[in-house]
């Protein structure tokens, strides 16, 4: 008697496991159904379960899935907004990092396709679908946005979204002509991208360029 009691203390003791990994389990498979339910169970046996307020941000975010176009830029601002303040870092929560990035991914290709119709705006720069497929892992997609973009290479902020994507598509002898051009134009969107891809070989690069212009060398 004593034994079974001891497993079922450990059966009660896992019981909140086994209903937050059901939740985790129809998130990932992105059933909103059956990850509502899940999270209504789990709600319903464990209300103060510290994992609740991320795995609602989560359904919610499954169930409140749109794909009609944006076409403003505030709304689009908005929406890129809530993905990174409040949908990422409930992933981040409840998921390993890899799965949170996974389980990410097509929220990011689902803003970047609604936000198509957004023409590139040079006062919300980051309101445009380019930087989202780089968000989304697609870098084809990212370069074709960039290149609706008139007179890109001569901006900035495009010009590092198709650095990025060469980079990410071809390594650094594809990208090369895109770097040195974005040195140029705008040395601390250079500097940023660079700090953003973490690639050691980058690191020299940026050194070279600072000691060859400004003689310093320093990053």
């Amino acid at each position: 008697m004593q034994q079974s009691m001891q497993q079922l203390d450990i059966f009660a003791d896992s019981r909140d496991v086994v209903l937050r990994n059901d939740v985790v389990e129809h998130l990932q498979l992105r059933h909103a159904v059956d990850a509502r339910a899940s999270l209504t169970q789990l709600a319903s046996e464990y209300p103060k379960d510290s994992a609740l307020p991320a795995m609602t941000v989560l359904v919610r975010e499954l169930e409140n899935e749109s794909s009609l176009p944006l076409t403003d830029h505030a709304e689009l601002a908005a929406v890129r907004r809530h993905l990174e303040e409040d949908v990422m870092p409930a992933a981040q929560r409840v998921m390993p990092v890899q799965d949170a990035h996974a389980w990410s991914t097509p929220c990011w290709r689902s803003l970047a396709q609604r936000a198509a119709p957004l023409v590139f705006c040079g006062t919300r720069t980051e309101s445009h679908a380019a930087p989202l497929w780089l968000r989304a892992g697609d870098w084809a997609a990212a370069t074709d946005a960039v290149n609706t973009i008139e007179s890109w290479w001569r901006i900035p902020p495009p010009l590092a979204w198709m650095t990025e994507a060469r980079y990410r598509a071809g390594g650094l002898d594809a990208a090369w002509p895109l770097f040195a051009e974005l040195a140029w134009l705008a040395p601390s969107g250079f500097a940023a991208l660079i700090a953003g891809l973490r690639d050691a070989s980058l690191d020299a690069l940026r050194r070279r360029f600072d000691a060859d212009f400004s003689g310093t060398g320093e990053i």
